[in-house]
């Protein structure tokens, strides 16, 4: 086994015991949220002595943090507005999770072309890429460098030809962003944090003028009555839903957030068979998107992405809407002219919400407003420009509200929250940076095992197949891995496995469903459900596969 891997349960029984801790016990921290915010928090609360509780009302990262574009990045971009700290800080979070993560986060190779007239030419983004390497103190998987027009040509042939001048290699990394997530919490609760999924806190409970907890209603059981879970201090980790959260702590809350809606569009990899990961500017407003080849995603995937637009004031009613997608096939048309790409060749899309800092608390605000731990000045009118630096402050009751950010500095924000806390209880604790993360919970393209947790899995399917497997390419010995999920990844719908757990549904253009009755057999076999609750769970997901691909019809 490696060194400090446990293969712990981590599942809907371990569920149950959750929440009867969650009836009998006073935590340091309640955490309201499951996105990697919350999990960062969770996790470097107990590795320093805290006791932590987190809830999540739907399924771990079924929000923004399994819908990005999927990076750990600085933000080349963000030099553009002179946000150096962040740029700095991000870079370090960057090296420190290549190094301490190297299953989830992996090095990434990225191509800017340069076209004569752009807007951002060969002089200003060398400045860039410049000041890229040197925020990141040159410890980038690789240094930038010129790349000829010849030979850009002849590793993308396919690219513009027309005023091409040459491009910039350099390096970021890509992850796997709702897989970070489970790790990370699974670890939180290997070390004590009581977590759970599919529980959602519905009201504060008030002692004099401090929220002391909150009632978490169990939606896997909703005819229960709500758990009043209390704690010495409240974290708000809701990201999106940071002023839905905090309305219910006052009427008095005054909004946040400006979020931002992003869209993505997933192709077949031998439909785009870029061999790097792309830049992408748009001369009509000069954003930029990225074209990101994922071979490890099924078969193989490029995801494109992502817009920048407002957000309805419910996130969950976020949507593609023909203009984004037409956006995004418009910039594929003018750098792959050659491709002939079309609407009909989209593999699957989702959309995820920024939840970007808007208009700033202040110092003296109502206590609808929380105080800021760091604050800015001057309305933001520009969604583009909206910086992605995160907030920490107060909140109704002496909450504790965490806003913005971005999912490479994750680990730092929850790092800040806990210190945040510890200074205002005048409490010591453990310090420094927590254990990495263990394990790497996937199989590989080969199906052979690779790692303790995969030969778990490979084991599992010779045991229940006798080594013969129908799988979706891509997917090696899929019910095995359902199985796994099911006792270590705390799955307790399909959906969970299709949509998080696995890139099934974004991979797949049949989105996996031609397994939906076999996974079922497996599902109510592991949860001990009967055929009734089976032939509703494969409902539910045949549901919420439609509702996603509901964009389509609106693009007529």
């Amino acid at each position: 086994m490696v060194e400090g891997y446990c293969m712990e349960e981590f599942s809907f029984k371990t569920r149950k015991m959750a929440l009867d801790r969650l009836r009998g016990e006073e935590f340091d921290l309640l955490i309201i949220g499951g996105g990697i915010t919350g999990a960062a928090v969770a996790r470097d609360a107990v590795t320093r002595g805290l006791s932590a509780a987190l809830v999540e009302k739907r399924d771990f990262a079924w929000g923004t943090s399994s819908r990005s574009s999927k990076l750990i990045h600085g933000g080349l971009r963000y030099l553009e507005n002179f946000e150096w700290g962040l740029v700095f800080e991000a870079l370090s979070e960057r090296a420190h999770l290549l190094k301490t993560a190297p299953h989830l986060v992996r090095p990434l190779v990225f191509l800017v072309p340069i076209y004569k007239g752009a807007p951002r030419g060969r002089l200003l983004i060398s400045v860039g890429m410049w000041l890229y390497d040197i925020l990141a103190l040159f410890r980038a998987p690789g240094f930038h460098r010129w790349i000829s027009q010849k030979k850009l040509r002849t590793q993308i042939p396919f690219l513009k030809e027309e005023g091409l001048k040459g491009g910039f290699r350099y390096y970021d990394a890509g992850m796997w962003d709702d897989q970070l997530v489970i790790d990370t919490l699974r670890d939180a609760k290997r070390r004590g944090a009581v977590v759970l999924n599919y529980a959602e806190a519905t009201e504060p409970i008030w002692q004099n003028d401090r929220i002391a907890g909150f009632y978490v209603r169990n939606s896997e059981s909703p005819n229960e009555a709500d758990v009043a879970v209390r704690a010495k201090k409240v974290i708000v980790c809701a990201g999106p839903w940071t002023d839905a959260v905090g309305g219910r702590m006052s009427e008095n809350w005054r909004p946040w957030l400006k979020p931002s809606k992003g869209a993505h569009l997933v192709f077949d990899l031998k439909r785009i068979p870029v061999p790097a990961a792309m830049v992408m500017n748009h001369p009509a407003d000069g954003r930029i998107a990225f074209v990101i080849p994922r071979p490890d995603f099924g078969a193989g995937v490029c995801i494109v992405g992502t817009t920048d637009g407002p957000s309805p004031n419910d996130p969950e009613k976020a949507d593609i809407d023909p203009g984004e997608a037409a956006y995004l096939m418009d910039l594929l048309y003018r750098y792959f002219p050659k491709l002939g790409l079309r609407h009909e060749d989209i593999v699957s899309a989702y959309v995820g919400v920024r939840p970007l800092l808007g208009a700033p608390p202040r110092q003296g605000a109502p206590l609808g407003l929380a105080v800021a731990a760091s604050a800015h000045s001057g309305p933001v009118t520009s969604l583009q420009k909206i910086s992605r630096e995160h907030h920490i402050g107060y909140g109704p009751g002496g909450t504790v509200v965490v806003a913005g950010g971005k999912y490479t500095t994750h680990r730092l924000m929850a790092k800040e929250v806990v210190d945040f806390i510890l200074d205002k209880w005048k409490k010591e604790a453990k310090k420094g940076e927590g254990p990495p993360l263990p394990g790497h919970l996937g199989l590989s393209r080969t199906s052979e095992p690779v790692n303790p947790e995969a030969l778990e899995i490979w084991k599992e399917a010779q045991k229940n197949s006798g080594g013969k497997t129908d799988d979706p390419e891509g997917f090696p010995h899929l019910a095995a891995q359902f199985r796994h999920a099911i006792k270590t990844g705390m799955v307790l719908h399909l959906e969970d496995f299709y949509l998080r757990r696995v890139p099934l549904f974004l991979a797949r253009r049949d989105h996996g469903l031609p397994w939906a009755e076999t996974l079922s057999h497996v599902w109510a076999e592991e949860m001990g459900k009967g055929e009734e609750e089976r032939l509703r769970e494969m409902e539910r997901l045949k549901k919420e596969i439609e509702l996603r691909e509901a964009w389509r019809k609106k693009l007529g």
